[in-house]
């Protein structure tokens, strides 16, 4: 049985999760430019979240490069698993019948994975506002949490947000993760040492899987949309 989308349930790293139009793939040093645009075009938007060097640590950014191979290099050893959300956009014609181009809408990172008695790993991520709000990083992390669990074996994870981010908690509300509690000046982040709340979720409390639960949701929802839709009447 298939848990999440079209993947293989053999293959750990590297590997292509789906769901409808969105899709996470393995980050490549030639995604650079597309990268950089999307950056650029979400700097406001994502400044707030960001990880920052700490005092003492050499405050000069990384290169996307320099993110990409260090990233690789963990994959390979089995530490993380840096994918990119894409995203299938017909664009603005209505009448595209050919394959959708798959945009790179966002980032999404499985990391400090551990085996043995702990099994456990941890979900950042981050999109484009042009597309949030479209159910887009929910199925993502529906997607990568269902690899971790079913093909990985891990039995917990766990996904910390700053109690500010707003658009963040509804991906973990939406997806059914436990509130823990706060980690008190967890991350550095946006220049200080912030404050997150844990959520997280393991293994047994979705037998279903968690793009399953997700899937379950969003009928619900359309189904209540479709019904609370306001009722036209006959003409007068």
């Amino acid at each position: 049985m298939k848990h999440a989308g079209r993947q293989s349930l053999r293959r750990p790293w590297p590997v292509r999760l789906s769901e409808g139009p969105v899709g996470l793939r393995p980050l490549r040093t030639r995604d650079a430019g597309a990268w950089r645009q999307v950056r650029s075009r979400n700097l406001a938007w994502l400044q707030p979240w960001e990880a920052t060097p700490p005092p003492g640590v050499d405050p000069r950014p990384r290169s996307f490069r320099a993110m990409t191979r260090s990233l690789r290099a963990q994959a390979r050893v089995g530490l993380c698993l840096p994918f990119v959300v894409t995203y299938a956009d017909s664009g603005s014609d209505p009448d595209a019948t050919t394959a959708r181009a798959e945009r790179l809408v966002g980032q999404l990172t499985v990391s400090g994975i551990t085996l043995g008695s702990a099994r456990w790993a941890q979900i950042g991520y981050w999109i484009d506002q042009a597309y949030a709000g479209r159910g887009i990083m929910p199925t993502a992390v529906a997607l990568a949490c269902d690899h971790c669990f079913f093909v990985l074996g891990l039995h917990r994870i766990e996904i910390n947000i700053r109690p500010e981010n707003a658009a963040s908690l509804r991906v973990v509300d939406k997806l059914g993760f436990r509130r823990e509690g706060i980690r008190p000046r967890y991350l550095h982040i946006d220049g200080d040492w912030r404050d997150h709340v844990a959520y997280a979720l393991h293994a047994e409390e979705v037998p279903e899987g968690v793009l399953t639960r997700w899937r379950r949701r969003r009928a619900m929802e359309e189904r209540h949309r479709g019904t609370s839709a306001p009722q036209q009447g006959p003409s007068a």
